[in-house]
This record gives C-alpha cells, sequence and structure tokens, in this order.
C-alpha cells in the first residue's frame, strides 16, 4: 500500500513539472506570482523570499519557451515582406 502512494506521489509530480514546463511563458509567470504570493499569505516565506520564488518560478529553462529568445518575431514596425522587391523571373 505504501508503495502505491509513493508511486502515486512520484507520478502526480512529474505531471505537475511536465504541465509546468511547457505551459506558455506569460501563464507561467502568472502562475509563479500566484503561488509566491499564496505562500506568503500562508506564512511559509517572507515578501523578499515571495518576490525571489516567483521570479524563480517564472524563469523559462531555455529552449521549448518560445517567447523569451525573440528569434520567431520580427522586429516592430517591419515585417518579412518589407526588405523584398519583386523581380520578375525568366524561366
Amino acid at each position: 500500500m505504501a508503495q502505491q502512494i509513493v508511486v502515486a506521489l512520484i507520478v502526480a509530480m512529474a505531471a505537475i513539472y511536465a504541465v509546468w514546463r511547457w505551459m506558455p511563458g506569460s501563464w507561467r509567470r502568472g502562475m509563479a506570482a500566484k503561488v509566491a504570493a499564496g505562500s506568503q499569505r500562508a506564512g511559509l516565506v517572507d515578501a523578499e523570499r515571495a518576490g525571489r520564488l516567483a521570479e524563480s518560478l517564472g524563469k523559462t529553462s531555455g529552449c521549448g519557451s518560445c517567447d523569451s529568445c525573440g528569434s520567431c518575431s520580427t522586429p516592430a514596425g517591419t515585417s518579412a515582406e518589407a526588405g523584398k522587391t519583386s523581380v520578375p523571373r525568366s524561366h
């Protein structure tokens, strides 16, 4: 019975980690702020540590979090087609 409880806890923590890791960055930052505020209200951490907790939980881990590097978006005011010129091709 104890083994089943331990396995269930491990599987639940793995599922929570996977959801947290792959959720969009804006959602993760919002949830991190809520988790930090809740832990402060519960008396688990003080205000300074709650801020650090929110910052730590809201960080992206590099790859797989398409909101941090900016390589997918074009700079403001430009578009992908702006620099191209239309030249007729001869076949």
